[in-house]
């Protein structure tokens, strides 16, 4: 095993963890779109196929709140039209699907209720190994955006302080011993302020294994930022939903490109 890998958390038996961290460690950082089942899109198809064609590395998705009943379909689809990771990014124990490549099993360690950190994934467990999905163990860390973001009301979470990388370290080291694989630090959708990069960079000296990182994040250049501050994996969701069709091309590349620039 090498440095690299053993600073990442070494090899997992799960197919779609291990494609994460060899990718890691090929590129330095990816990219991960964002899918949420309750937005409307008509072109799902077409983006999907846009965004694979563009160096995109996997998809995300997930709703805080599932409004709608798109979420069977809305994975179908996504899967159907690329080769790349389709993994859930769940928002309850009702956005399961067999069709999936893994599930993030979530741990919302910032929450007030212990519902969010053990209690709706207890229920989720027996479903998963059933459908055979790959679960892999995530800690969901909601780091403080300026609003209150619907991860942060749903989930009933005490953001952890922007200023306050000591505390994000804390959370992040606890996630890491007790084994989780990766740990995902939100914003929020939407939110006002992205996670600072001084608080990456202060997490990244002290753990091993991947961060994610998502929440406002509105251009290649704040993803470049992040990355290179030691974000493993970049997440987007609403710039792209907000993006006339004529420019999601173009963004999407832009995106990549300066994700995957940045090799560490």
């Amino acid at each position: 095993m090498s440095e690299k890998e053993a600073r990442l958390g070494g090899a997992s038996s799960g197919k779609v963890y291990n494609y994460i961290i060899n990718e890691i460690n090929r590129r330095g950082s990816l990219y991960f779109i964002l899918i949420d089942p309750d937005k409307p899109n008509s072109n799902l198809q077409k983006f999907i196929r846009i965004a694979t064609d563009c160096g995109v590395d996997g998809f995300f998705i997930g709703s805080s709140l599932l409004l709608s009943e798109n979420f069977e379909k809305c994975v179908k689809t996504v899967k159907k039209n690329t080769d790349k990771p389709v993994i859930i990014f769940p928002g309850s124990i009702y956005q399961i699907s067999k069709h999936a490549d893994a599930i993030l099993f979530l741990s919302v360690l910032t929450s007030t209720n212990t519902e969010y950190i053990i209690g709706q994934q207890t229920l989720a467990s027996p479903i998963i190994f059933k459908y055979g999905i790959e679960p892999i163990s995530t800690a969901y860390i909601l780091i403080e955006s300026g609003k209150m973001t619907s991860a942060t009301f749903i989930s009933q979470s005490k953001p952890i302080p922007r200023d306050k990388p000591d505390i994000a370290i804390a959370y992040s080291l606890t996630a890491q011993y007790l084994g989780m694989k990766l740990i995902y630090l939100e914003a929020g959708s939407g939110a006002d302020n992205s996670v600072p990069v001084e608080l990456i960079q202060g997490i990244k000296n002290f753990v091993k294994i991947p961060l994610i990182v998502g929440g406002g994040i509105k251009n290649p250049e704040t993803a470049f930022e992040k990355s290179k501050a030691g974000a493993d994996i970049i997440v987007t969701g609403n710039i792209l939903e907000d993006t006339p069709e004529k420019k999601i091309k173009g963004l999407i590349s832009e995106f990549v490109n300066a994700i995957h620039q940045n090799k560490r």
